[in-house]
């Protein structure tokens, strides 16, 4: 079930994407009076079509679900001859260039619109996200030396708010990127202090790796409350019950609840002396966990409250409009960045992602709820606008560069570099597909 889930939530993430896209193409072509011959979902041969509307479009499914394309009225294709006086006006080549600009332009673009009406819709709506408020700040880490404790609520990075912790992740990636130190505002008791990560710590951290977590910095998670004891478990004959909070293992205080999990897994067959809190009162219990057969860690048989604080951030709807923009603009900034520091070699390649993991992520965020999940797809909506920008012959961006070169000279590329350009792209596509799936795989493995 969960395999048919993961399917299926990509198909819903990523086949709506691809429809917009093109009809992003689409639309501001038939406004500039040029004529579309085909709309296909899919690439290579047609397994399915119907013609609709005034020209007779074809409206096509093709057999490779690879994305999609719009094709037009062009003589590059079917030759001077072949196109009719009456039609010749409605031909893509023979638009002036800011028109042919525009049709090309418009995919990526209907892509970063949507990601804006979706999470405006989101901000609208209000969506629940775990808090800044962060756990107890383990010793030797960044966060410890800059003076952070469990429990502080950070309100800024850098002088800007932060209302969730997606929003502070990141504020911490953007740093990390930019190897700049990290000004954290936060609100302690009645009070507010600030802490400083410097530059130096920050550049130590691999932009792959868990940011927050390197710098010493979680999720605030509840007390270690007890919740469903299984039946005949070990957690049921030492005398746990439902409501119990753990308050400290062999005398040494329990943080939170995954805390306390730790401390169970390392504890396998190993006698723990529990300090509790029942209804208001003080008590002692001894607890032996049980191995677990197949991992060799600790268990005890019941379940804990691990839910962190959350927040919902309700927006008006002029409000949310430009808070998506705002958000929109930063993924797309981050993004380029992100691809820039690969190509000066910064940023390790292993970060270029293919169908595999867009598919696994996919599947469990449509797990998560509706908003998790629409989220995703809005990240993803901006994600293939800006992949379809870059200046790679075949992609929108090479397209754009050959028009802005003909702005520039003030005559259009020669067909033979076009052609050397459109085969020198296509190898690179391809080779950039293959490390996507090839670093996919070795994420699986």
């Amino acid at each position: 079930m969960s395999f048919f889930t993961t399917v299926l939530a990509f198909l819903l993430a990523l086949g709506p994407l691809i429809v917009f896209h093109e009809l992003g193409h689409y639309a501001v072509a038939r406004l500039c009076g040029v004529k579309v011959l085909r709309f296909s979902i899919g690439m290579g041969r047609v397994v399915w079509s119907r013609r609709f509307g005034p020209d007779q479009t074809e409206w096509a499914v093709s057999a490779l679900p690879l994305g999609g394309y719009v094709k037009m009225l062009d003589a590059r294709e079917m030759g001077p001859g072949a196109i009719s006086e009456a039609e010749r006006g409605r031909e893509f080549t023979g638009k002036p260039v800011w028109q042919r600009i525009a049709i090309v332009a418009a995919g990526p673009l209907a892509n970063f619109l949507l990601a804006i009406v979706v999470m405006a819709g989101l901000y609208m709506h209000g969506v629940e996200e775990p808090s800044t408020r962060i756990r107890a700040v383990p010793a030797q880490t960044a966060a410890a030396a800059a003076g952070l404790q469990g429990g502080d609520v950070v309100t800024a990075v850098n002088g800007e708010a932060v209302e969730a912790w997606s929003a502070l992740r990141m504020a911490l990636v953007d740093a990390v990127l930019e190897k700049e130190e990290v000004r954290l505002d936060v609100r302690r008791g009645d009070g507010t202090a600030t802490a400083v990560l410097p530059a130096s710590a920050i550049a130590r951290i691999d932009v792959e790796s868990d940011i927050a977590g390197e710098l010493g910095l979680a999720v605030w998670r509840p007390r270690a409350a007890i919740g469903q004891v299984q039946p005949g478990s070990v957690a049921e004959r030492a005398g746990l019950r439902s409501g119990d909070v753990v308050l400290a293992v062999d005398g040494k205080p329990v943080a939170d609840g995954i805390a306390f999990i730790d401390v169970v897994r390392a504890s396998a067959g190993k006698e723990l002396s529990l300090e509790l809190e029942r209804a208001g009162q003080a008590l002692a219990l001894p607890l032996t966990p049980q191995a677990d057969p197949e991992t060799g860690k600790g268990r005890i048989g019941a379940e804990l409250t691990l839910t962190p604080e959350l927040v919902t951030a309700v927006s008006g709807p002029f409000a949310a409009v430009a808070k998506a923009g705002a958000s929109t603009w930063d993924t797309i900034t981050r993004t380029l960045s992100m691809i820039g520091k690969m190509v000066t070699g910064e940023v390790s390649w292993r970060n270029v992602t293919g169908p595999i993991t867009i598919a696994d992520y996919a599947g469990q965020t449509a797990r998560m709820g509706p908003e998790v999940f629409l989220n995703f797809i809005a990240f993803i909506s901006i994600s293939l606008g800006v992949m379809n920008l870059l200046p790679i012959p075949v992609l929108d961006g090479g397209l754009l560069l050959y028009y802005s070169l003909e702005v520039l000279t003030g005559r259009p590329l020669p067909e033979r570099v076009g052609e050397f350009a459109q085969r020198a792209g296509v190898g690179l596509l391809f080779t950039l597909m293959l490390l996507a799936v090839f670093n996919d795989i070795m994420r699986l493995l």
